[in-house]
């Protein structure tokens, strides 16, 4: 499969709500590190992630990925990425916002998956009060910079 049929794959799982065809594109012990849940080891917990998780919140996904770069080892995509909201305190709100895909690829397949976002501009789609936003911010940055391996990614 060629880079960006695979982002293409990848990016039509999600909207489609398919965690099982989202989960195919990853190695059985593949590991997707989300920016707002965290890590999900393995194909099953990759599927749900996708069925449960991503949907539990929202809905009418979006997501593009633009100018992929990559060396048959590492994989870099921008992307941009939207939902609509299904918190109460959202009103239905959409939320928009961008970022990078890191993804280390074996035999074909995505072995680990990162991302470097900036959600702020999401919370404030969603109208989340300025204190929630940055006690959200301080969280993920911190997350961030405790990765050993997002080291080398941060420059």
């Amino acid at each position: 499969m060629t880079t960006t049929a695979m982002l293409r794959a990848f990016c039509d799982a999600v909207e489609q709500r398919n965690g099982k065809a989202f989960a195919e594109l990853f190695t059985e012990d593949g590991v997707y590190h989300d920016v707002f849940y965290g890590a999900f080891a393995g194909r099953e917990k990759i599927a749900a992630m996708i069925d449960d998780w991503f949907y539990r919140t929202a809905t009418d996904f979006r997501w593009d990925m633009h100018d992929p770069v990559s060396d048959g080892t590492t994989l870099y995509a921008r992307y941009t990425f939207s939902y609509t909201s299904t918190l109460p305190e959202a009103n239905g709100a959409r939320a928009m916002f961008e970022g990078v895909a890191i993804m280390t690829l074996r035999d074909g397949r995505i072995a680990d998956y990162h991302e470097v976002a900036n959600t702020a501009p999401a919370f404030v789609d969603l109208k989340f009060a300025p204190e929630r936003i940055a006690k959200i911010v301080a969280k993920q940055g911190a997350e961030l910079k405790a990765r050993p391996e997002m080291q080398r990614h941060l420059g």
